[in-house]
């Protein structure tokens, strides 16, 4: 079993500044993750620009050059895979914790490869991995997904978007721009106000002129191999279709916090109990850091303004010795 100071879990960027943070304090440290480094960046759509400005995504006082002020995916992941590499991290890819023990006054984190023995654990799992379901008859088709990777696999089909949000509206134009037949499936009566400011006015150009079809106020009645039911303000329609586009929006694994033992707020937020300053929760030397922090308020944390939970976690470890 190997023993460590801290074992950190998630090898997102929140995850990655703690392990720099603990490397740099001399703390021995494990960081975790389940999938590929930077898995939920991994996982974004291929040609996606991120809000921030690039000196804002920045961790461990490695610069972020760009071509342009805001980033894309791919240069985010090689930026933090130079990250990764620049400060020697020590991380495990492709392994999952499955569970948080308690072992006297250390913890026991069990994984699907190995066991590890620390005084301290740092949870920082984002949000990506749990889509929020429609609960519609034929969401399980595979037809159906709630990820958007390529818009040339959807090339002359007939696709549907479910949402308004930024990542709907990039597969929306993205697949329409690639020759795809889009309708859209809004349940608001506008597109998202947090639709980034460049992109906006496009797409609901677009929908103005007809050239992608959209349903306000509407949402998904049943989803067949051919055909998607819509109830809207007129009634059911039925139109014919060849993919679902379901960015419905995730939520974090809060379930694996509960089954740890750190408690949650009982309104619709879900809130983690944690200490803002220590970022220490309810559990002792359990820390959370990141977008989880937010529970189902996934819109409140973002790399920005989180990476200070790295130097607070660490700094609380250090006044507890």
């Amino acid at each position: 079993m190997t023993k460590t100071d801290i074992v950190i879990v998630g090898a997102g960027p929140i995850g990655l500044a703690c392990g720099i943070e603990a490397k740099k304090n001399g703390l021995s440290y494990v960081i975790i993750e389940k999938g590929a480094l930077v898995n939920s960046l991994y996982n974004y759509p291929l040609n996606m620009t991120f809000f921030s400005t690039s000196e804002r995504l920045e961790i461990g006082n490695v610069p972020f050059m760009t071509v342009n002020s805001k980033p894309t995916r791919t240069e985010a992941l090689e930026y933090y895979r130079r990250v990764t590499s620049q400060w020697n991290l020590n991380v495990k890819l492709f392994e999952a914790v499955e569970n948080v023990e308690t072992d006297g006054e250390k913890y026991i984190v069990k994984t699907s490869k190995s066991a590890y023995q620390t005084s301290n654990v740092v949870v920082c799992t984002g949000f990506y991995d749990i889509p929020h379901l429609m609960d519609v008859p034929g969401e399980d088709l595979p037809k159906v997904t709630h990820y958007y990777k390529d818009p040339n696999f959807y090339a002359f089909q007939k696709v549907l978007v479910v949402g308004s949000s930024n990542s709907a509206v990039d597969a929306a134009m993205e697949t329409w721009r690639k020759g795809a037949e889009v309708t859209m499936v809004i349940r608001n009566k506008e597109i998202g106000t947090r639709v980034k400011y460049w992109v906006k006015p496009d797409v609901e150009n677009r929908i103005k002129e007809g050239s992608i079809k959209a349903y306000f106020n509407s949402n998904i009645v049943s989803i067949d191999e051919k055909t998607v039911s819509i109830k809207t303000p007129e009634g059911i329609t039925t139109i014919d279709n060849d993919w679902v586009i379901a960015m419905t929006g995730y939520q974090p694994n809060l379930p694996f916090l509960e089954k740890i033992g750190i408690k949650l707020s009982d309104d619709k937020v879900m809130k983690p109990q944690y200490n803002e300053t220590s970022m220490e929760t309810n559990l002792p030397n359990i820390y959370l850091a990141g977008v989880v922090c937010g529970g189902m308020n996934t819109h409140s944390l973002f790399i920005e303004n989180s990476r200070v939970h790295a130097e607070q976690i660490v700094q609380s470890i250090l006044d507890k010795r």
